[in-house]
């Protein structure tokens, strides 16, 4: 049976579409998407379809997520399409209209409908084009997916703090917890180091949204201290406030230097991973993760720091690839056993 909805034609350019409201149900019904290099027909420019990021998306909307954005569609139903000044008139038949954007969207939300069929009436926003050839699809594509920047990960990190639970990544909140303690606490070598949205621009510095990357493998569920049994949230500040504090001491005044690769991106990140590979499992063993304890098995002298002139111009995972192996040429397991050590 045909469904009717509500319509307006908008004129961009040389290109008309439909601004229409759909219900889910029909969205999903209608659409699909046709993948480059693999569908041999008009209008393919999709990527492959990533499932992780399909469960979480499905997991969005069974929390009550909303999807306020626009689904991209190009119409390639032939005479189903009927459009007027006020009306858009379609049957919804599988595969009559390709995605253009939005590809895990609708999945995402297809597999939340098989779960929770209500979630069928939820109202969309859908653009509709119709007879597009394949360099006008990726003309669209390109100009939402390069021209149109993402939000920068640090305000996504930061709005975690003020958006619904159950809409958040529960794991990014813990993390950015810590980094807010890290930042703010006397005792933490990184007082007032972090940086986050809306900051004034300085040197150095470590970046909101790189520290809660780097810290979200130690704290999610079956992660490294979910393992080890550490889920307070005190106890996690402690022990990372023990680590950088050890490393701290090892610079003495030299830890407030600009030289000083721990004060940047590269350092943090290749600390924490030092942390997780090397010092978790031991300090694991030996039943303590004090501050002595990390002193007494990291052999950095003041004479060898790791200085920020040693990963400069470094990209990618090299830079922080190059502050674990220095840490890891310092790292000295064979000491003596330091059990009775406290935190």
């Amino acid at each position: 049976m045909a469904v009717t909805v509500p319509a307006i034609p908008i004129t961009q350019g040389n290109q008309t579409f439909l601004q229409v409201r759909m219900l889910a149900a029909d969205l999903t019904a209608i659409s699909y998407a046709a993948v480059r290099g693999i569908d041999d027909e008009t209008g393919a420019v999709q990527r492959f379809l990533n499932t992780r990021r399909i469960a979480s998306i499905k997991d969005f909307f069974l929390a009550g997520g909303d999807l306020p954005t626009n689904i991209i569609l190009n119409w390639s139903g032939g005479e189903a399409f009927t459009a007027d000044r006020e009306n858009f008139t379609f049957e919804p038949t599988p595969r009559t209209a390709q995605i253009i954007d939005g590809q895990h969207r609708v999945a995402g939300l297809r597999a939340a409908i098989e779960e929770r069929r209500d979630l069928g009436n939820l109202q969309v926003p859908v653009a509709v084009f119709s007879g597009l050839s394949t360099q006008q699809c990726a003309d669209i594509f390109l100009s939402i997916n390069t021209e149109q920047k993402p939000v920068a990960r640090s305000l996504v990190f930061d709005l975690y703090g003020l958006a619904t639970a159950d809409l958040v990544d529960s794991t990014a909140v813990r993390a950015k917890d810590i980094v807010l303690d890290l930042n703010s606490n006397s005792n933490s070598p990184y007082k007032d180091y972090f940086k986050f949205p809306g900051a004034p621009r300085t040197r150095g510095g470590i970046a909101l949204s790189t520290a809660v990357t780097e810290l979200k493998p130690l704290l999610e569920p079956k992660g490294d201290f979910d393992q080890l049994g550490i889920s307070e949230l005190e106890l996690q500040i402690q022990i990372l406030t023990n680590f950088w504090a050890a490393l701290a001491s090892k610079y003495g005044d030299e830890w407030q230097s600009t030289q000083n690769a721990f004060l940047f991106a590269a350092g943090f990140s290749g600390g924490i991973e030092f942390f997780r590979k090397r010092l978790i499992p031991y300090c694991n063993k030996q039943r303590s993760f004090s501050k002595d304890l990390f002193l007494n098995v990291i052999g950095l002298s003041k004479d060898d720091l790791i200085l920020q002139s040693e990963v400069k111009g470094l990209g990618g995972r090299d830079a922080p690839r190059v502050v674990f192996e220095r840490l890891d040429s310092y790292f000295n397991p064979e000491v003596e056993e330091l059990a009775n050590f406290t935190l």
